[in-house]
């Protein structure tokens, strides 16, 4: 565990030092990110950050490297896989980033990097499904590639849909990361493999460079990840998810029957990736019902709904910081206890106390807006069952225009006579 802690600080520490010379430099070379109509910074801020993200995570895995006991984890190539396929989605982000690619460019280069990522080694090996009996599938290549490299896809472009306001992706990035580590520690303790494993290392690194790059990030954002720290952290949470469950048959456990993602091995990646992956079919539902593309970008996420119900930009992300740790470590808690009462009792609490949060802007509009027509209609009676002198005279002024013509005219009527 101290060196797992001693990885996740080399990452938190390097990606915090390089972030500034990052900034400069993509200053310098104008990759500058200019407000439009759907984003909510007001002023050119540089991106191109998940560079230095990824100069943490490198010099994480160096030191990890050297280390005792985690030196194990590179007994196989699945870290390496993540660092080499981590390198060429960053790459391809900071193309982007500077000059801009098209969609389908982007979506070529995403399933180039989650390719050479499943070569080196990372793929899905066994699905358990719960129903019918069915038990453990051991995949092979011809369907573990393919949907390694579809759920790798599909959670960069999630984590890249869900980067619109300082310091949210990195943020929830960081939580996801936290609680993959969680629950690959467990695993490891519960008999999986060796408790220094590939998943709790990637996710111990991730973790550490997300944390490291959040200070320069959050509101107000003095650069942003851009898609080449969008897309990074995505790869890589898709690496945890496939590593940390992808390769267990829940059936090989004695504690199958106690502990919860050895039932439901994919229940704790959706938990924790819930955000984002709803965020993302949202997206592609709204936009092909209105005949776009599912990339046309727009501003109807979940953190502009947020804005949009009234919630300040810091209030936004933080409570979606809350939902994202609710989710995921209640998914974690729920795996490790086995579902235990007291658990369950703390997580409803919670998700009330989420909602309640939520829409806590508009309660409080429209009590403000009752209580304003209220304090209306009350000063309305009270005026008119106590006028005041003035509003007596004007009123009594406001009548005397009529009688004044009828009195002129009785008054010529007397002369004529």
């Amino acid at each position: 565990m101290r060196e797992y802690a001693v990885v996740l600080l080399t990452a938190a520490l390097v990606t915090f030092l390089t972030t500034p010379v990052v900034r400069m430099l993509a200053v310098r070379a104008r990759m500058m990110a200019a407000p439009r109509e759907r984003d909510v910074h007001v002023i050119p801020t540089p991106r191109g950050g998940g560079v230095a993200m990824y100069l943490g995570v490198a010099a994480a895995v160096l030191v990890a490297t050297r280390l005792p006991a985690l030196q194990r984890t590179f007994d196989d190539s699945q870290t390496i896989a993540v660092l080499v396929a981590g390198g060429l989605i960053c790459l391809l982000g900071v193309i982007d980033d500077r000059w801009g690619l098209d969609a389908l460019t982007k979506l070529t280069g995403q399933i180039a990097a989650a390719g050479v990522m499943v070569l080196l080694g990372v793929q899905l090996a066994f699905l358990f499904l719960p129903v019918a009996d069915i038990g453990t599938i051991s995949l092979g290549p011809d369907i573990g590639v393919p949907l390694t490299i579809v759920l790798t896809v599909a959670t960069v472009n999630a984590l890249n849909f869900i980067d619109g306001l300082d310091g949210l992706a990195a943020g929830v990035s960081a939580i996801a990361a936290l609680a993959f580590f969680a629950y690959s520690y467990n695993l490891s303790l519960s008999g999986y493999d060796d408790v220094a494993s590939a998943p709790a290392l990637i996710t111990a690194v991730l973790a550490g460079a997300c944390l490291g790059f959040l200070p320069h990030n959050f509101s107000p954002a003095r650069i942003f990840m851009g898609d080449s720290g969008s897309m990074l952290v995505g790869l890589m949470l898709s690496a945890a998810a496939v590593t940390a469950t992808g390769g267990v048959d829940p059936q090989t456990f004695d504690t199958a029957a106690s502990l919860l993602p050895l039932a439901l091995p994919l229940l704790v990646p959706i938990a924790v990736l819930f955000i984002p992956f709803v965020d993302l079919l949202m997206a592609v539902v709204r936009r092909t019902r209105k005949g776009q593309s599912p990339f046309s970008p727009d501003k109807m996420h979940l953190h502009h709904r947020l804005l949009s119900i009234g919630h300040s930009h810091r209030r936004a992300v933080l409570v979606m910081y809350f939902w994202a740790a609710l989710l995921s470590f209640g998914a974690v808690g729920l795996s490790i206890t086995g579902g235990r009462a007291e658990l369950l009792v703390a997580i409803a609490v919670l998700l009330v106390v989420g909602v309640v949060v939520v829409l806590s802007p508009r309660a409080r509009q429209a009590a403000r807006e009752a209580r304003a027509a209220e304090l209306a209609a009350q000063r309305e009676r009270s005026r008119a069952e106590h006028p005041t002198a003035r509003a007596q005279r004007l009123r009594a002024a406001a009548q005397a225009p009529r009688a004044q013509p009828e009195q002129r005219t009785a008054g010529a009527r007397e002369v004529l006579r």
